[in-house]
């Protein structure tokens, strides 16, 4: 089945917590504080995997987790890291932030990688923690929550030259007589329900790939028919060979109709370079319309072969014509691997404050990271985050701001209650 436009929800691993503990060895004066760090939470990476043309396994789980790093322990060992989740997409995938809108990469390149979503890193054990006055904390972080969201996959075939046309017009069978693909080819329309890629060979030099895709109909560009579900893949492709049924009753209003779709749909696509095939040369029909349309489309500038997918005649031309052409016109700049998301809390020093009757919420990158790796069961770490606030101006934001005692304050998930004292 294919399947060229998905959603996926991706959870990275979360950081493994340090460790408070202390050294009790029999021959170690003093001992010492010893607890090891957590180790970093699995990232979830997707990566090109030549072997897919579709996007069809990921909808039958739409939902990736990496793994967690290990707890840090005693005698200063650390956590082991989480296994990264691996998500493997077919060549032409783009990466778009669900939420955002944002474009975060775009997958063309064969074993090209990227990290959609981060590990949390370790949280800190006590013994990270020494200093010339306090000897022996009794203080860890918890580890970081990895990052979570959710991704909208959209595929576009990377072919070099696309197959357009009306139903019918025989592109499959054209596609079927050059290359080793085999489309479902019959006599009613839309019989071709989804592209097909084929890689036509003319010499050891010379070979390319074309993608046949479903036939357009007026008002595809709007969504009419099923043409227009994948008028995205032609974008990529770098030549258009237009497949006119030789036996319609106007091929040229035919050539016309398609060109304005194309058009509609991007104005890039209304400008690429077109070949025409003028098809079913076979049929009498074809054959006496041939004379007249050669005319009209050579006069309008257009190159025109006279072809039969069916008996295979004409298209060896057609081929060779397509290889010079594609010599002509340059490869689409490379896109870079990764686009840098882009997120509003660029700087981790900003942060806001948002009221909801006796309920606060802090919102920020940073110091919401602060208080989800805060144990506050240990007076010492809570005691922390207390002066991290307060160097912040989180806390002076909240007094001007009117919180009041017994007030609720919210720091991402964990939940705090106001005091005079300014003590949680």
């Amino acid at each position: 089945m294919f399947i060229d436009e998905t959603n996926i929800e991706v959870k990275a691993g979360d950081g493994g917590s340090g460790c408070v503990a202390f050294r009790r060895e029999k021959y170690v004066p003093f001992g010492g504080p010893s607890g090891g760090d957590g180790g970093r939470g699995g990232d979830v990476v997707l990566y090109v995997d030549e072997k897919l043309n579709t996007l069809y396994r990921l909808t039958r789980g739409r939902h990736f987790r990496a793994q967690r790093g290990q707890h840090g322990r005693g005698k200063n060992q650390y956590g082991a890291s989480g296994a990264p989740a691996r998500i493997p997409v077919p060549p032409g995938t783009l990466v778009w932030d669900a939420e955002t809108g944002h474009l975060l990469a775009d997958m063309t390149e064969p074993g090209q990688e990227v990290v959609v979503a981060r590990g949390g890193r370790g949280g800190r054990g006590n013994a990270r923690f020494v200093s010339s006055t306090n000897q022996a904390p009794r203080i860890a972080e918890n580890g970081e929550p990895g990052e979570e969201r959710t991704l909208r996959l959209e595929l576009k075939l990377l072919a070099d030259v696309g197959l357009v046309g009306k139903p019918n017009a025989g592109k499959s069978t054209l596609l079927g007589a050059i290359s080793a693909a085999r489309p479902k080819v019959a006599a009613y329309p839309f019989t071709t329900l989804q592209p097909y890629l084929g890689v036509v060979v003319l010499d050891a030099n010379t070979d390319f790939v074309v993608a046949d895709l479903p036939g357009l109909i007026e008002g595809a560009s709007e969504g009419k028919g099923l043409g227009h579900e994948f008028l995205r893949h032609v974008e990529r492709t770098r030549l258009l060979v237009h497949v006119l049924d030789g036996a319609a009753e106007d091929p040229l209003a035919d050539f016309e109709a398609i060109n304005a779709e194309l058009a509609a749909f991007s104005g890039e696509l209304g400008r690429k370079p077109q070949l025409i095939a003028f098809n079913k040369m076979d049929l009498p029909e074809a054959r006496e319309r041939w004379p007249q349309m050669r005319r009209v489309f050579e006069k309008k500038g257009y190159d025109i072969f006279p072809i039969s997918g069916v008996v295979q005649e004409g298209t060896r031309d057609l081929l060779w014509r397509v290889a010079q052409r594609l010599q002509q016109i340059p490869t689409q700049p490379a896109t870079p691997s990764e686009v840098p998301v882009i997120r509003i809390e660029d700087d981790e020093r900003i942060f806001w404050i948002e009221k909801d009757g006796n309920v606060w919420r802090v919102q920020g990158k940073r110091v919401e990271r602060l208080a989800a790796m805060t144990p506050f069961s240990l007076h010492e770490a809570a005691a922390r985050f207390q002066r991290a606030l307060d160097a912040m101006g989180v806390l002076d934001a909240l007094r001007e701001a009117g919180v009041q005692t017994g007030d609720m304050v919210y720091f991402g998930d964990v939940e705090l209650e106001w005091r005079d004292d300014d003590q949680w």
